[in-house]
């Protein structure tokens, strides 16, 4: 009988302890800043960041497990530009997320966006509801609309393709939000938008941006220990898949994003790679990236 009491204990205490390693998906850093909203009190400002942090780490996301050191680091900085009412709220939001590189304390920027369509009510002390069946707010929809990209994002880069029901996700949401008065979420809208960019994702011609993401970072960066020269092999070999891209649709809103995140560490990956390498890297990114060209042309002056 003491036996068995003992064994039961065991198992809670085993239980307690699985329960405290596991973590949800998201660590998310939040900043809300109102500089910019005059006369009002500062408070609602404070509960709101509060609320949107909970929020983004507190719900579960996927069926996954994650470990605490597993979880995705992001952040999310919203500026708020106006308060037309007491909970009407008018602001930009920028979402960042970071993928740790194998053997090695750097993390990698995955994406680093900022949408101006963010238009959101919110009463103090209201907790953000979510539902995936239905649109229950502006508020909950674009952040869960941005948790669902950054995980499938994140997943797209350890697994060719691996983020596709979450991109899904990221669609359904969309599709909830198609009756809202709120901004962003429509295809008329602009070509620039939450709805074109999971649209885009989802799309074979954007097949090729996607494998990109596995072989640059789990076949590239994740292999620097290893084989500088042929992780750098496979970036390069990586990057070249979007000529089908930009050759369908030149300067197309997720490749744009893809580099604004990838630019500086594309020359930084390559600026000890030898001449002919570079030469090759220079005139690629001239093609499918002149955006950044100033940023390439860089890669000539280092040794």
């Amino acid at each position: 009988m003491l036996k068995h009491y003992y064994k039961l204990i065991l198992s809670f205490i085993l239980i307690l302890n699985a329960i405290s390693l596991s973590a949800q998906e998201l660590n998310c850093s939040v900043k809300v800043n109102a500089q910019q909203v005059q006369g009002t009190d500062r408070r609602v400002f404070e509960t709101l960041e509060k609320a949107i942090y909970e929020f983004m780490n507190n719900t579960r996301w996927t069926n996954d497990v994650f470990k605490v050191e597993e979880r995705i680091e992001c952040s999310l900085f919203i500026n708020v530009t106006d308060r037309p009412s007491v909970d009407d709220f008018k602001a930009t939001i920028q979402i960042q997320s970071r993928r740790p590189i194998y053997n090695s304390s750097y993390n990698s920027t995955i994406l680093n966006y900022f949408d101006n369509d963010f238009q959101f009510k919110y009463i103090e002390y209201q907790p953000i509801e979510f539902s995936i069946s239905t649109f229950t707010s502006n508020l909950a929809s674009v952040l869960a609309y941005y948790a669902y990209i950054i995980i499938a994002l994140d997943y797209d880069t350890y697994s060719q393709e691996g983020g596709t029901k979450y991109y899904q996700m990221a669609q359904q949401i969309v599709n909830n939000a198609q009756n809202t008065v709120e901004t962003g979420w429509k295809a008329f809208e602009s070509d620039r938008n939450r709805y074109w960019y999971v649209e885009n994702m989802l799309t074979q011609t954007f097949t090729p941006l996607r494998i990109c993401l596995y072989r640059y970072h789990r076949k590239g960066l994740d292999t620097m220990l290893e084989n500088q020269d042929e992780a750098r092999k496979e970036i390069l070999e990586a990057l070249k898949l979007i000529r089908s891209i930009h050759a369908i649709k030149p300067a197309s809103f997720n490749v744009q994003l893809f580099f604004n995140s990838k630019a500086d560490e594309i020359v930084n990956i390559f600026s000890v790679a030898y001449s002919d390498v570079k030469s090759q890297v220079i005139t690629l990114m001239t093609e499918i990236d002149p955006g950044n060209l100033a940023k390439y042309q860089k890669l000539n002056q280092m040794r």
